[in-house]
């Protein structure tokens, strides 16, 4: 089935300012063969930024978060394909998605169903081609869950959702309800000023980062279970 014409604009969008690069330190191996998780990647940030806002012909849209691996977002990627047990044959939710990387990871884990959730809707192209590119599956669910009932899922994945004060309390209120229900939640973070504190993590990774988007090349990432 082909894409509806916005979804495919937006596809064509992505390709058209992306290329398609490996994220190091992620080996899928849903296929027999490990291989590294490959995503529609930006090379350079400020022509990204301009050039979603003047190609899509659009005002306030939302920063491509999508365009780049956030520390955080690997950290949880690399968690689970070194312990799928944590997601196989569960039904899993990644929220605040942007490219789709921790949902993929969900996937070669062998989680039962994944959906991928997030409130721009340029995610959802970013997703659709990345979980072509490593031959995945991924369903999506865009708008903001965080006003809305937690949705029956086994696993609730988040990372680098804690850069903002108001929008990490948010995340933490609405994370806390779904452990409420049972359900189990991981959070990634690289050292953002609002992440959960007073708590010992489950894994940390040194995660190469890019100068221009993070100031430095390196950071620690560190995964939560809450």
């Amino acid at each position: 089935m082909r894409p509806s014409p916005d979804l495919q604009r937006m596809q064509d969008f992505v390709r058209a300012n992306t290329r398609l690069i490996g994220v190091p330190g992620l080996f899928l191996a849903h296929t027999g063969v490990p291989r590294a998780l490959r995503l529609w990647l930006a090379d350079e940030i400020t022509p990204i930024w301009t050039a979603t806002e003047a190609g899509l012909e659009s005002t306030g849209i939302d920063p491509p978060f999508w365009a780049f691996p956030w520390a955080g977002g690997q950290a949880v990627a690399r968690l689970l394909l070194e312990r799928p047990q944590i997601v196989r044959g569960q039904r899993v939710l990644d929220i605040a998605t942007g490219s789709g990387m921790i949902a993929i990871a969900a996937a070669s884990a062998g989680a039962a169903h994944v959906l991928a959730n997030d409130i721009d809707p340029l995610c959802e192209a970013a997703l659709a081609l990345n979980t072509q590119a490593n031959e995945v599956t991924a369903g999506w669910l865009g708008g903001n869950l965080l006003d809305q009932a937690v949705p029956d899922v086994d696993v609730i994945l988040a990372g680098d959702i804690f850069y903002q004060k108001q929008m990490a309390d948010q995340f933490l209120a609405w994370l806390g309800k779904a452990v409420e229900q049972s359900i189990s939640v991981y959070v990634g973070d690289p050292g953002r000023a609002y992440a959960p504190v007073g708590r010992a993590p489950l894994a940390e990774y040194d995660i190469d980062t890019t100068f221009d988007l993070e100031g430095v090349t390196q950071r620690l990432a560190r995964v939560w279970k809450l």
